[in-house]
C-alpha cells in the first residue's frame, strides 16, 4: 500500500460511473470453485515470520512503495458494491466489503477493499471479462476468513500494482495478466490451502495466463507462492517470468498433474529467495514440472546469490 488509511466519507453517490453499481446484498458462494482439498500439503500449516519486501540490491521488486492506493489519492467509504453496468469505472474508494462484478470492461483503481467474512475481497462472474484492477490494496481484517482476494469466475482480467495480503488465497485465475503486484502474508483457517496466485486449469480458448514481475511471498509452510494446478483441466499457455517467489510448501507448483502433461509453460527469469524458508519454501522451491510437455520451458531461474534453480 502507497498510503495510509485515508478518506473515511461518503456513501454510493461517490464515484465516478457508479450508475452500474448497487449495494451488495448477501455474500454468495463461487458458483465455479470447490475447495482444493485435492491438493496435497507439504507439511502441517505453521506460519514464520512476516516477511519484508525482498529486493536484492540489482533490481527493484513490487513492495508496500510501488503498489496499492498511491500516496495522497483521497478515498471515499462504501460498502459492498455490486457492479451491473459495462464499462463502470471505480476509483478512489474506500469499501469495507467486497466489489462483485456482474458486466463487461469494469475498471477497479485507486481503491482500497476491506475485506469481511467470506469467499472475496473482487470478483469478476462467470460469463462476464475484462476487467482491470490497478493501484489498489485488497486485505482481510485477518479474524475471519476472507477466501480470496481477488477472484476471476469470467475470461480475461488484468491485475496490476495491487497489494493483496492477510487473505486465505491471493489471486484465482485460469487467464489473463497478473504484473507488478505484491501478493504476501496470508491468514491460515483451519483446513486452508493456502496460494497466493494460482490458477486451477487450463485458460479460455484462445487465451493464456501471464504472470510477471511480481513479489510473491506466502509466509506459510503450504502451499504455494504460485500455483498451477490440475483441479478442473490440464494446465497449458502459462508464463510465469521475472516474479520474485518465497515461501510455501513449495514456492512453484508448476503445472504437473494426474489429468495429463502440460503443455506450453514457461518458467523464465524468476528469482526464489530462501528468506522465508532455507529451501525457497518449506518442502523446496519447485515441484510438479512436466520436463518433456510440449513448449514447456524453464529458463534462467536463479536463487537470490545468483545460484541456479533446477526444476528436478
Amino acid at each position: 500500500m502507497r498510503s495510509s488509511a485515508i478518506g473515511w466519507c461518503l456513501g454510493l453517490g461517490l464515484i465516478v460511473l457508479l450508475s452500474g453499481c448497487q449495494n451488495g446484498g448477501a455474500q454468495d458462494r463461487p458458483l465455479a470453485t470447490q475447495p482444493l482439498a485435492t491438493q496435497p500439503l507439504a507439511t502441517t500449516p505453521t506460519a514464520s515470520a512476516s516477511a519484508p519486501p525482498l529486493n536484492p540490491a540489482e533490481r527493484s521488486w513490487p513492495g508496500p512503495d510501488n503498489t496499492g492506493v498511491p500516496s495522497g489519492v483521497p478515498l471515499r467509504e462504501s460498502g459492498s458494491i455490486r457492479v451491473t453496468k459495462n464499462g463502470t469505472v471505480i476509483d478512489g474508494v474506500e469499501v469495507t466489503g467486497y466489489i462483485t462484478v456482474e458486466a463487461d470492461d469494469v475498471t477497479i483503481r485507486n481503491t482500497r477493499v476491506r475485506g469481511t467474512k467470506g469467499w472475496w475481497g473482487i470478483l469478476q462472474r462467470e460469463g462476464r471479462t475484462g476487467l482491470k484492477v490497478e493501484d489498489s490494496e485488497v486485505f482481510g481484517n485477518g479474524k475471519e476468513r476472507t477466501q480470496f482476494g481477488i477472484l476471476n469466475q469470467g475470461k480475461l482480467i488484468t491485475v496490476r500494482r495491487v497489494d493483496i495480503h492477510t487473505i486465505s488465497n491471493g489471486i484465482l485465475t485460469q487467464q489473463g495478466v497478473v504484473e507488478d503486484s505484491y501478493v504476501h502474508d496470508p491468514k491460515y483457517y483451519s483446513g486452508d490451502h493456502t496460494d497466493m496466485i494460482m490458477s486451477t486449469g487450463p485458460p479460455a480458448a484462445g487465451t493464456e495466463l501471464i504472470i510477471r514481475r511480481n513479489t510473491v511471498i506466502n509466509t506459510l509452510d503450504q502451499t504455494a507462492a504460485i500455483a498451477l494446478f490440475q483441479d478442473f483441466g490440464v494446465v497449458r499457455n502459462v508464463t510465469v517470468e521475472g516474479n520474485l517467489l518465497a515461501g510455501g510448501g513449495w514456492s512453484l507448483y508448476a503445472g504437473a498433474g494426474v489429468k495429463g502433461t502440460s503443455s506450453n509453460i514457461k518458467v523464465i527469469g524468476n528469482v526464489f529467495s530462501r528468506r522465508v524458508w532455507p529451501k525457497g519454501g518449506s518442502a523446496g522451491p519447485v515441484s510438479y514440472w512436466d520436463k518433456d510437455g510440449p513448449g514447456n520451458t524453464w529458463r534462467s531461474n536463479t536463487w537470490e546469490n545468483g545460484g541456479a534453480v533446477s526444476p528436478g
